[in-house]
C-alpha cells in the first residue's frame, strides 16, 4: 500500500499504521511529496501524474524486486488529489483506492485561478510576497459570513509566515498539473472494478462529505463512503480502527 500525505505533512503521518503491521497482508510505503518532509526537490518543471507513478513504481521495484505487483493507493487530503491523478494515469496498476478526506473531488476556484491561469499565478506570487491586501479581504469575507471559521483559520495559518507562504507557492505551483478528471476516473473505476473507499470527518468544514456523495453517484457498486466523528484531521492514530477497516474492506 502506497500512502500519500496531506499538505504540510509528511510520510511520518502514516507511521502509526506500523503498530498494526503484524496483522496486515501488505507492505506500507509512505513517501514525502515535493517540498515536504525530507524530499529534496530540485526539478523546475511541474510534477505530472506519470512522473509520480514512475517514482512509485521505482520504489516498489526496489522494495519488492518486482515492478509488476499491483498495489493499493491511500491518500489523505492533498494526497487524495494526487492519488486520483495517479489512478487516472494507470488504473490497471492500482487494485484499490482509499481516499481519506480527499482533495480533488471538487474544483477550488481560488486554487484554479492561482495555478492554472497566468494572471492568477502573477497575483498569487505577489500575494505571497505582500499578503496584506489578502488578509484584509479574508477578514471582510469572514465578517460577511462568506467563509466559515474553519476555512478562515486554515487559510490564515498558511499565509501568516514568510517561510510558510514561500512553501505554499512552491507546493501549489509544483503540483498544479495533478488535476484529476473525475468523469474519466469514474469510468475507469467501473471498467476495472476498482474498489474505492471514501472516509470523511463528520465535522470537517474544509473538505465536506457531500462532495464525496456526489462523486460516489453512479459508482455505488465499487465505492463506499463512511463518516467518523471528527473534523478534517481524519488521519490520526485514534481513528486507526476506521482507517484499517476502510483499507481492508
Amino acid at each position: 500500500m502506497v500512502c500519500l500525505h496531506g499538505y504540510g505533512e509528511s510520510a511520518k503521518n502514516f507511521e502509526f499504521l506500523q503498530h498494526y503491521a503484524d496483522n496486515l497482508s501488505f507492505t506500507i510505503i509512505a513517501i514525502d511529496l515535493p517540498f515536504h518532509g525530507q524530499t529534496e526537490w530540485r526539478e523546475k518543471e511541474p510534477l505530472y501524474a506519470d512522473d509520480l507513478n514512475s517514482i512509485i513504481e521505482s520504489i516498489i521495484q526496489v522494495t519488492s524486486g518486482s515492478n509488476h505487483i499491483p498495489y493499493m493507493l491511500t491518500g489523505f487530503s492533498l494526497g487524495g488529489r494526487l492519488a486520483l491523478s495517479c489512478y487516472q494515469s494507470a488504473p490497471e496498476r492500482i487494485e484499490k483506492l482509499v481516499l481519506i478526506a480527499p482533495d480533488g473531488l471538487k474544483v477550488n476556484g481560488w486554487y484554479w485561478f492561482a495555478t492554472q491561469t497566468w494572471a492568477g499565478n502573477q497575483l498569487f506570487a505577489l500575494t505571497m510576497k505582500k499578503p496584506y491586501w489578502f488578509f484584509g479581504l479574508l477578514k471582510l469575507m469572514k465578517k460577511l459570513n462568506l467563509v466559515n471559521h474553519s476555512i478562515f483559520k486554515f487559510v490564515n495559518h498558511y499565509i501568516s509566515d514568510d517561510s510558510v507562504r514561500h512553501s505554499l507557492y512552491l507546493r501549489w505551483t509544483q503540483l498544479r498539473k495533478l488535476k484529476p478528471d473525475l468523469s474519466l476516473i469514474k469510468k475507469q473505476i467501473c471498467e476495472h472494478h476498482t474498489p474505492v473507499r471514501l472516509l470523511y470527518g463528520k465535522h470537517d468544514r474544509i473538505i465536506v462529505t457531500s462532495v464525496g456523495h456526489k462523486f460516489r453517484a453512479g459508482i455505488e457498486s465499487c465505492c463506499t463512503l463512511r463518516e467518523i466523528n471528527c473534523g478534517h484531521q481524519v488521519l490520526h492514530e485514534k481513528h486507526s480502527k476506521e482507517i484499517l477497516n476502510a483499507i481492508q474492506q
